[in-house]
């Protein structure tokens, strides 16, 4: 029974629910009212906004099962572009009249149970006329389900196919069903959208987790009536809204709102009747595209094929002298009419301006714009047909195809392109080809991923033909294109190449490799963990070039490794012996941990947990290892962000890094882009520069050479270096050029140099500046063309577009004139006797368009909101020049040029537009007459946070125009802003005043998207002071004895100058007249001069006592504080925390104290109080070298030499003067002079700088001396006569715990308000910085008016760096440097050379060379380690030598145990090795360029410490004793005593071994050095050797050879016995 009920109420339920679904009975017409509105701008009310209302009469009539016909009666549409929601719609009745007819035609539609099927319509109905028609068609569809009132789905509409939510209720009551169905258009399976300009731009799809710049959704709600067997419509109402917010999600944004609604009026039985014509299936409910990307977002010319001509004789005629301000603008319309012209229509326009060079530029500049295969086309035939030069063609192929769409067409003709010959002949031509057919594969798959391997198939054929050939320059260059692809059938291909996964690779070089795993790193983007694969398994290849697997995990990292290989890479790093490879993983690992990119998230937190596995030493390791840096900054509200990485890859024997490749990138609304990347190596090129071509070769020493090698048992040469040097660029992520230096291209450079000398060019050069020079310059630019179209409810289409274009023109007159003029045998030096004189006039000006559009777009209908920014620049200068190379001189005049006032102006506004048909009308999203009541506010603190955000803040020269009377209530904030800020300079008789004006929609919203609604306009003006302008700024330089002939303003003996002078008069005379005063006389006067001045204070001794309150106010307040005091009223208020004692101290000591009032305290006790100092405590080592026996301090020696002669113009004439003056119709002086001089007596130089004008005292004089070879110190005063505002600043060496220091000193005791005010600022930011990266900050104490850099020597590659301000003390230890400090040793070497360049080149051939030391049996190798061995008796060993096949040099040395003397042999001549013998003691130095291909007992010189005991045959070795001994050369006779009578063989364990539970016998792998057969050892040494074990009952009882042993592996690692000395029988053979 129960059952039956169940079933009763399921079936009642089923039948309800089948009333759900809408149908239309036959026979019937439902007649609808429908009204469509399409709006865009900002959501508030008030602000313009722009759109189009549709409004119609629906027919609906079912012609039979499943087919309905629809038919719009009476349709109109409005269109609005006005201020919401006062405005009203004004009706659009030309456009009405242009869409009627096809309007007026019915269209047919499948509908089954709510679903709409295909749509059926004549071919005369255009697709934005259809989409109009989906769009109305789209509110029946209604995916009902019988069984469930709530549920979701994905559903096919006309934005494609979305996720979909429904909710259905029934009013049981009312006889109603509410339908309520929501879309999230962010969520859709198949979306159905068209991106133009954005193939380069990759989603960052974890960007937009938290905020997502463009959101779409949209509500249907329907009002059903149910029916006996369906539901009838009785109301529809759609609402969609998208939101753009490029910045701030949070603060909302422009929208594109649609409406719908249709309502039911009546059911008749009146026939639609059907057109005539034929009905085709027109697709289904998605919106099809048309013309929309045709359509530009501008008010363009209608399409007249003559009226291209015209716009190009606008571009050419108006852009000759400068820019017009229109001409971005003008050049996209005239990219626009190019792309709606035809072929022919082209070809005709090129036929006609082809021979005039300017048109010809603009057209060859247009035509790659135009975004498809036509361009292709273009270049190709008037390439073939010479028409075009080499030039021309590839810079107009490398912009075509980067901007022409990746269609077949397009990538049809790069395929001709890259077969014609003329193409492949020309080297330039045929790398842009190649390249880019790359780019066009890798387009087409980004916007197809299904896209066919068959478009990289021949580039694999090509490749595999190139590989058995081994041309290594088509590999390469077949390699790039298909990383330029990046299609991921191309993998295979690509590892044929690579070492481990093909055969072929053992044959090819290094770059190739290298090449190849670069080629992966776009295909990474698709397949990440196919390249992770590949990638990964060549890092842990041990055996691989360390390059190649740091290139590798280079790659790894860009695939945004998870965190299981992430750590994979830590544990690589903890067992890895290459130290390059360990310090670019750490460090790229420890960058990574910084990072805020929302992509690199999930890799920075791993590379956290990683970074704390491994040893932090690697930190610290010197800029000589190769390091990878990533730095990135993201804002989150704002959706911005940019990430910079730099790799370097290098090597011990290289001075620049191997490799190098640094790359940046942007993020912008969530999403981002590889803006550039640019990649250098340098393999072998250094060695070829380097290297002495003239030595010659000598085949008798090589073999000879070979002879004495064989002695070594396996041993391997290391390969040599082909001189190479390459270089690469790539833009959004794609190579657009490579270039490769090999010799034989550096050959034709130097032929090339001397077919060309300098004589002849400079001549031409001169004679074409004579006759009078001109260029004019003019490049159009299509910087951005971004669009997203969508698909609205409404049926039409919702186009976001961002165009940016600019325009640059230049033009250069120069005119030269020589006196005398050359003769016929020109030569440089006759320059040097001529008077020369040059007129030039530059004309530069620059304009930039740029337009962010959202709204229709379509060929009838045009309804946005725009955002215009335009900036406009011209700067013209005329200026003269005569240079006098005789008489010193040099003269410069800056003319002034006529009407031209305005250098650089910007303007942006926000505009609501509305264009149907020819009709245009535009509207400011800010209503004019808002903006009058909004001028005539008062500003408030609202207001101020935004004018400061948008101006800075407001200081005395800037003025905020806020006129007017008291805002009314309703208007809470004002939004226009005025800001002018002038600089006016009489001496030159110019003013430049800056003025920004900004009226936006701040006060709705303080965001920055609010701030940029409206209009903004902001110029530089230039224009002449009244009544003081010039004629025009003369600048003049005299050097020489003329200088002082210059000199316009002397500047004699100041006020305060006379009285002291007149005071030092009176007090010798006092001296004189009273001598039993002597004593007293001087300290009161010392007294009295200390309190009078402060400012020379600080350089005189006091004998008598002060308060320590005056003290501090002296040294304080001093103009010249002197360092040495400073230092020790620290090191005394630290000294009275500990015990102190009387002892002896030097006078200066006793001074200080007598000064401070303080007790005397010893040096223990100073030592005691460590713990008080500051980490790095500076010891001075200054002696200054100025006998003054009055002298107590350096200071007090300037100061003294200072005081004697305040200006040197007195005594010393100027060494040179630069005249800097306006020049003025009544010839008054106005401008600076700047004089130079220097006192060779003093080592003094001073710099005075003057205003010229009589009645101003300003002047700045800054004052420089070398008190002796550690210190340099020098003041600076400026203002009135100097003495305003004064600083002081004193650099100095010294020691810090023993180790060389330098300071740098600056104090001050006035300066500027503005200047303080910054500096406030930068200590702030110095400290924030601290903090952020890690830096140890301390307390200081109180400083005033002082801050100290020191730099203190850690070791020879590594300083400690220490910054002390008034506040705070900021240290970091240990920083490692690039390049190792001259200290200790090379410090003594360099200072052996006078010359700077000498000491320089010294320098940097010393510390970049590698040094080796014996001692006795000691050793330390070239890269600092030192390790203990036994030398054999009388057994030479290879000390170092070449590893190369080169075979440059060996150095053997041999030792007699009977004598202890060491025996060095230097084989080969024309060695590059320093030899040393001192105290028995061997040193061996080798040049820079052989490190890392060095061998023997001194290493490799490679800086791998870790991997410092390698054998001659490149095993490695844990044990020292066996690492020396395999470098012994053995001897093969027993006969002569004299020489070794040991060699190296494979040695059995003696003890019993059970492996694996097996009995085995055990021999060593490594050999072991021996005595000879008939000989016994004397002496004998352990070693530790590798064994290889076989079971006891093998037939292998001892190993035939040396070499089959060496080949097994090692199962044990034992101690055995090595002989070191044998003595021989007689018998021995």
């Amino acid at each position: 029974m129960r059952v039956l009920v169940l079933a009763l109420a399921v079936a009642f339920v089923a039948a309800n629910q089948g009333n759900h679904i809408p149908e239309f009975a036959p026979g019937q017409t439902y007649i609808y009212r429908y009204e469509a509105v399409l709006m865009g701008g900002v959501a508030e009310q008030g602000l313009a906004r722009a759109g189009v209302k549709i409004q119609s009469k629906v027919l609906i009539r079912s012609l039979g099962p499943n087919n309905v016909i629809l038919k719009l009666e009476n349709p109109e549409f409005f269109e609005y572009s006005g201020i919401w929601p006062k405005d009203a719609f004004i009706p659009a009745n030309k456009l009405t009249s242009a869409l009627s007819a096809q309007l007026l035609t019915p269209v047919k539609f499948e509908y089954t149970n709510g679903v709409v099927g295909k749509l059926y319509a004549p071919a005369s109905v255009s697709e934005t006329v259809l989409n109009i028609y989906r769009g109305i068609i789209n509110i029946l569809q209604m995916n009902i389900k019988k069984t469930q009132n709530v549920y979701d789905l994905q559903e096919l509409g006309a934005q494609g196919v979305c996720k979909t939510q429904y909710t259905i209720s029934d009013d049981q009551k009312a006889e109603r069903i509410y339908l309520t169905k929501t879309k999230d258009l962010n969520q859709c399976q198949q979306k159905i959208v068209k991106d133009i300009g954005l193939s380069y731009i990759e989603k960052c799809a974890e960007c937009e987790t938290r905020s997502n710049a463009l959101k779409g959704a949209s509500s249907y709600s329907y009002v059903l009536k149910p029916e006996t067997s369906s539901a009838r419509i009785l109301q529809a109402t759609v609402t969609e809204v998208y939101q753009y917010a490029p910045f701030e999600i949070m603060n909302g944004g422009p929208q594109m709102e649609s409406r719908q609604n249709l309502t039911f009026l009546e059911q008749k039985n009146v026939p639609v009747e059907p057109s005539a014509t034929q009905y085709l299936q027109r697709g289904s409910l998605l919106y099809q595209f048309s013309s929309e990307a045709d359509q530009t977002p501008f008010s363009l010319l209608r399409k007249d094929e003559s009226q291209i001509g015209e716009l190009l004789n606008h571009l050419v005629t108006s852009n000759k002298d400068k820019v017009h301000e229109e001409a971005p603008l003008k050049y996209i319309q005239l990219i626009q009419m190019l792309r709606q012209s035809g072929y022919e229509s082209i070809m005709t326009l090129w036929n006609q301006y082809k021979d005039r060079r300017d048109h010809r530029h603009w057209i060859l500049n247009a035509i790659p714009a135009i975004r498809s295969h036509v361009a292709l086309k273009f270049i190709k035939e008037k390439f073939l047909a010479g028409e075009l030069s080499t030039t021309e063609a590839a810079q107009a192929l490398l912009v075509s195809v980067h901007l022409v769409k990746a269609d077949n067409e397009a990538i049809r003709f790069a395929q001709e392109l890259v077969g014609e010959s003329k193409f492949q002949q020309n080297k330039v031509l045929r790398e842009i080809v190649m390249l880019g057919y790359g780019t066009l594969v890798g387009k087409q798959c980004l916007e197809n991923p299904d896209c066919s391997s068959d478009l990289v198939k021949p580039v694999h054929e090509g490749l595999n033909q190139v590989v058995e050939s081994r041309q290594v320059e088509e590999i390469i260059t077949l390699l790039k294109v298909l990383g330029n692809a990046g299609h991921p059938a191309s993998r295979k291909s690509i590892q044929k190449v690579l070492p481990g996964f093909g055969s072929a690779a053992a044959n090819l070089p290094l770059r190739v490799h290298i090449e190849a795993v670069l080629a992966l790193r776009n295909m990474a983007k698709k397949e990440p963990k196919m390249v992770q694969e590949t990638a990964i398994q060549l890092f842990m290849n041990r055996e691989l070039n360390q390059e190649l697997r740091m290139v590798a995990a280079m790659v790894l990292f860009e695939t945004k490794l998870p965190t299981g290989l992430v750590m994979t890479l830590a544990d690589a790093i903890l067992k890895e012996r290459n130290l390059q490879i360990s310090s670019f993983i750490y460090s790229y690992m420890k960058s990574m941990t910084k990072s805020t990119a929302p992509n690199f998230a999930a890799v920075a937190a791993a590379c956290n947990v990683a970074i704390k596995v491994l040893s932090p030493r690697l930190n610290r390791l010197s800029y000589r290892y190769s390091r990878s840096l990533y730095v990135d900054t993201y804002n989150y509200p704002w959706m911005v962000g940019a990430a910079a990485s730099a790799h370097y890859i290098n090597e011990a024997a290289t001075i620049v890094p191997k490799t190098m490749v640094a790359k940046a990138r942007t993020y912008l609304a969530g999403a981002y882009a590889d803006v550039i990347e640019l990649g250098v190596r340098s393999d072998g090129i250094q060695e070829a520069l380097m290297k002495n071509q003239n030595i010659p070769e000598n085949e008798q020493r090589v073999t000879k050479m070979k002879a004495i090698l064989k002695a070594l048992s396996q041993w391997r040469a290391e390969p040599s270096s082909q001189p190479l040097a390459s270089a690469y660029v790539k833009f959004f992520g794609q190579e657009v050029a490579f270039v490769n230096i090999d010799k034989a291209i550096v050959e034709q450079v130097i032929e090339l140099a001397k077919e060309v000398t300098a004589q002849s060019s400079a001549k031409k050069v001169l004679e074409a500046l004579e006759s009078g020079y001109n260029l004019h310059f003019a490049q159009p630019l299509l910087l951005s063309e971004i669009r997203r179209i969508l698909p609205t409810a409404v049926g039409l289409p919702m186009d976001l577009s961002l165009y940016t274009a600019a325009v640059t023109v230049a033009s250069v007159e120069v005119q030269a004139t020589v006196s005398p003029r050359p003769t016929e045998s020109f030569t440089a030096a006759q320059l040097l006797k001529s008077d020369i004189h040059m007129r030039v006039a530059l004309n530069p000006s620059v304009s930039a368009h740029t337009y962010a559009v959202m709204g229709v777009n379509t060929d009838f209908i045009k309804a946005a909101v725009m955002s215009k920014a335009k900036v406009h620049s011209f700067v013209p200068a005329k200026m003269e020049a005569r240079v006098d190379m005789v008489g010193g001189n040099l003269k410069f005049q800056l003319l002034p040029v006529q009407e031209i006032n305005k250098i650089a102006s910007a303007e942006h506004e926000s505009i609501a537009v509305v264009r149907n048909m020819d009709d245009i009308r535009i509207t400011p999203l800010i209503p004019a007459e808002r903006l009058d009541r909004v001028s005539k506010e008062t500003p408030s603190s609202r207001v101020s946070r935004m004018a400061s955000f948008f101006f800075g803040s407001q200081s005395e020269s800037s003025e905020i125009l806020h006129p007017g009377q008291q805002q009314k209530a309703d208007i809470p904030f004002p939004k226009t802003f005025v800001k002018k800020r002038c600089i006016e300079s009489k001496e030159f008789g110019y003013k430049m005043c800056g003025e920004t004006q900004a009226r936006n929609a701040s006060y709705i919203k303080a965001s920055p998207l609010y701030a940029m609604i409206g209009k903004h306009v902001a110029e530089l003006v230039i224009t002449p002071v009244a009544g003081e302008a010039a004629e025009k700024i003369e600048i003049e330089v005299q050097v020489g004895e003329k200088a002082a002939d210059k000199i316009i303003k002397v500047i004699s003996k100041s006020e305060e100058e006379e009285i002291l002078e007149s005071k030092n008069v009176l007090m010798k005379l006092k001296k004189i007249l009273v001598p039993g005063l002597k004593n007293g006389t001087s300290s009161s006067s010392s007294s009295s001069s200390s309190q009078s001045s402060s400012s020379r204070s600080s350089g005189s001794s006091s004998s008598s006592s002060s308060s320590s309150r005056k003290v501090r106010k002296s040294a304080t307040g001093s103009r010249q504080p002197s360092d040495t005091r400073t230092d020790r009223r620290i090191s005394q208020t630290q000294s009275k925390k500990s015990s102190s004692s009387s002892s002896s101290s030097s006078s200066n000591l006793s001074s200080s104290q007598s000064r401070s009032s303080s007790s005397s305290s010893s040096s223990s006790s100073s030592s005691q109080s460590r713990q008080g100092r500051y980490p790095m405590e500076f010891v001075k080592s200054h002696i200054h070298q100025h006998a003054l026996p009055s002298s107590k301090s350096s200071a007090h020696s300037f100061e003294s030499i200072y005081n004697k002669e305040k200006y040197l113009g007195k005594s010393v004439a100027p060494v040179v003067t630069i005249l800097v003056r306006g020049v003025r119709p009544d010839q008054k002086v106005q401008g600076y002079q700047i004089a130079a001089y220097v006192d060779q007596a003093t080592s003094r130089v001073q710099v005075i700088i003057v205003n010229l004008a009589q009645d101003n005292n300003w002047r700045l004089c800054a004052d420089g001396m070398v008190l002796s070879n550690q210190k340099l110190m020098g003041k600076i005063g400026w203002g009135t006569e100097c003495k305003q505002y004064k600083a002081e600043l004193t650099a100095e060496t010294g020691l810090v715990d023993q180790k060389p220091a330098a300071r740098l000193k600056v104090s001050w005791e006035k300066l500027p308000r503005r200047m303080q005010k910054y500096m406030k600022k930068l200590s702030k930011y110095i400290t924030r910085m601290a903090v952020g990266t890690g830096l140890n900050i301390a307390k200081t104490k109180y400083i005033q008016n002082q801050i100290k850099l020191t730099v203190a020597a850690d070791s020879y590659q590594s300083v400690n760096v220490a910054l002390q301000t008034s506040k705070v003390f900021i240290y970091k230890l240990g920083v490692s440097l690039p390049v190792p400090l001259p200290i200790g040793q090379s410090a003594y070497d360099v200072n052996a050379h006078q010359n700077w360049a000498e000491k320089i080149i010294h320098l940097l051939a010393k510390e970049t060379s590698a040094e080796c030391k014996v001692v006795q049996d000691k050793v330390k190798t070239f890269n600092g380690v030192s390790y203990k061995s036994e030398i054999p008796h009388l057994c030479p060993q290879v000390l170092a030598q070449d590893c190369t096949d080169d075979l440059k040099f060996i150095v053997l040395l041999r030792k007699d145990q009977a004598t202890n003397q060491n025996e060095v042999n230097v084989k080969l001549e024309h060695i590059n090795v320093d030899f040393y013998l001192r105290d028995g003691a061997v040193k061996i130095e080798v040049a820079h360029w052989m490190k890392g291909k060095t061998c023997g007992l001194c290493g490799t010189a490679n800086g791998e410490v870790r991997q410092e005991y390698r054998k001659p045959d490149k095993s490695m070795t844990r044990d020292p004793v066996s690492f020396s001994h395999s470098w012994v050369l053995g001897g093969d006779s027993c006969r002569d005593s004299s020489q070794c009578l040991m060699k190296h063989e494979s040695v059995k364990l003696e003890k019993p071994v059970n492996i694996f539970g097996q009995d085995s016998k055990c021999y060593s792998v490594e050999p072991v050095l021996r005595c000879l057969a008939g000989c016994m050892p004397v002496r004998t040494t352990t070693v530790n050797v590798g064994y290889h074990c076989v079971p006891s009952d093998s037939y292998m009882s001892r190993p035939d050879g040396l070499r089959s042993i060496q080949e097994k592996s090692i199962d044990m690692i034992e101690a055995t016995e090595a002989h070191v000395a044998c003595r021989c029988t007689a018998q021995c053979s």
